[in-house]
């Protein structure tokens, strides 16, 4: 896995004050994407344990609510094994923070992935420009859902967020 960012005290991509870890690669290329820096999976840097260590300081935090794993697209190929352990790894140190996971997938193509054990919250769809709409809260266009992933696995049915 590799990452373009970290950043602490992100207030735009989920609930509270956020760390975000901006993975490398996207497969999506959506017109209009904000961010296709990232959509290289061999850009960036490799996430190694230094940046671990950082993600996990920011965590220790009290104010800190969570984390949100974006991009790029954390559920690329050449990051879902990585996002994976991460994610496993912060809700067993982290149980009261939330994880918060954006991709342009859908949920019905996500659901069965081992790493939706561990989201708290899923932003889905690719980001569609002729469905922009910055007044919609962290999601880009009208197409993406920002699901409870919890509550929608244990009904059956889609539980927005929020």
């Amino acid at each position: 896995m590799r990452y373009h960012n970290i950043t602490k005290d992100d207030m735009l991509n989920g609930d509270g004050l956020r760390v975000v870890l901006w993975v490398a690669g996207c497969s999506h290329a959506c017109p209009g994407c904000h961010n296709p820096v990232t959509w290289d999976p061999a850009g960036g840097l490799p996430f190694e344990e230094e940046a671990r260590q950082e993600i996990f300081r920011e965590l220790d935090k009290d104010y800190v609510s969570g984390i949100t794993f974006s991009g790029g697209d954390p559920l690329h190929p050449a990051n879902l094994e990585g996002v994976t352990a991460l994610a496993a790894q912060i809700r067993e140190e982290y149980p009261d923070k939330t994880i918060w996971l954006y991709t342009g997938s859908t949920w019905q193509e996500v659901k069965d992935l081992e790493v939706m054990q561990y989201v708290d919250v899923l932003v889905d769809g690719e980001f569609e420009e002729e469905r922009k709409d910055t007044s919609l809260p962290w999601r880009g266009s009208a197409n993406q859902q920002v699901i409870d992933v919890p509550e929608t696995v244990r009904t059956g049915r889609m539980i927005l967020h929020g």
